[in-house]
């Protein structure tokens, strides 16, 4: 399809309109004003070029206070001007979610689960499509875990796949079941894993990814409020899974794999896990221990960043 540009006029409208198709709405083109509500911007109350149209990265995770430090961390590395503390949250006059903009990297977050990073994805896509953005890198940072690995492994996704192990994503669109492709980018993924070899300390691999409907009964744990099924079905379960590639488990790989393909972005998944659930199900590992696994992902994304920014020394 043809992709909608609000907001545009000219010669600057037909060579946009060229080379960016993050969109597939067509009903876009008939709306006056597009409100992103989740975030508290929109076409006609914010110049979002000017606010977003540098953009290259956009990094997303669940905690917004995860993602404030990566903006902070990023702020360093890229050696921007000004305080860390200073970094503002775009969104805070929202309580959905946040976002901090350092430079060409933008750091939103999501929530937890398919619905809610669905939601914020939709806007993000529409306000890179909005500001005029071009050839953006998405990547979704976070926690996950272990399938068969040791705690603090990061797992780069490379199959984003539901929980009878098909790379697929399910939305239901009135009344009918959409089946959607999670394949994500493969030179991206391995491009990520060399800089894993540049970096200390940042055990990676490539593999399979689970996505679930929720923390407890569908990650097979035993320990959430209900329960119907015995350790031994547990395990067999976790089996089935590392047999078919599977080496962690998370709950929004697929919707943000399925979303991206559609609509032309590459993207990546980087989850470091905190424990192999062939071990457990509770989270026993010290808390500074945690802290220093969280930043794995974040650490591995900056150095890539660097890298494409050609800012290694």
């Amino acid at each position: 399809m043809t992709p909608i540009l609000l907001n545009c006029r000219g010669a600057e409208c037909s060579e946009y309109t060229e080379q960016v198709q993050y969109v597939k709405n067509p009903h876009l083109e008939s709306m006056e004003e597009d409100i992103l509500y989740h975030f508290n911007l929109g076409t006609k109350t914010h110049n979002l070029p000017a606010m977003f149209g540098d953009i290259k990265f956009v990094c997303v995770g669940g905690s917004a206070n995860r993602m404030r430090a990566f903006a902070q961390f990023m702020h360093q590395e890229l050696g921007q001007p000004g305080h860390v503390d200073d970094i503002r949250d775009i969104c805070e006059e929202t309580d959905r979610y946040s976002m901090f903009k350092v430079g060409p990297v933008l750091s939103v977050s999501h929530g937890m689960g398919a619905p809610s990073i669905s939601i914020m994805l939709h806007e993000l896509i529409k306000l890179l499509y909005h500001s005029r953005c071009r050839d953006v890198i998405l990547f979704r940072i976070g926690t996950s875990g272990g399938i068969g690995l040791a705690p603090g492994t990061v797992v780069i996704t490379d199959k984003a796949v539901d929980s009878f192990f098909r790379p697929q994503f399910e939305q239901v669109v009135l009344g009918k079941v959409i089946v959607r492709s999670t394949e994500l980018d493969e030179g991206l993924s391995k491009e990520l894993l060399q800089c894993s070899t540049e970096l200390p300390d940042i055990p990676t691999v490539i593999a399979n990814t689970m996505c679930t409907h929720d923390f407890y009964e569908g990650q097979g744990r035993l320990d959430g409020a209900l329960c119907s099924f015995s350790t031994e079905e547990k395990l067999e379960y976790l089996r089935k899974a590392h047999e078919a590639g599977v080496r962690n488990i998370e709950m929004e790989s697929t919707v943000f794999a399925a979303m991206c393909r559609m609509c032309n972005l590459k993207a990546a998944v980087i989850c470091v896990t905190l424990l192999n659930r062939f071990e457990g199900d509770q989270i026993s590992t010290h808390h500074d221990v945690l802290v220093e696994y969280q930043q794995r992902p974040q650490g591995l994304v900056a150095h890539f960043i660097k890298k494409r920014l050609g800012l290694m020394a």
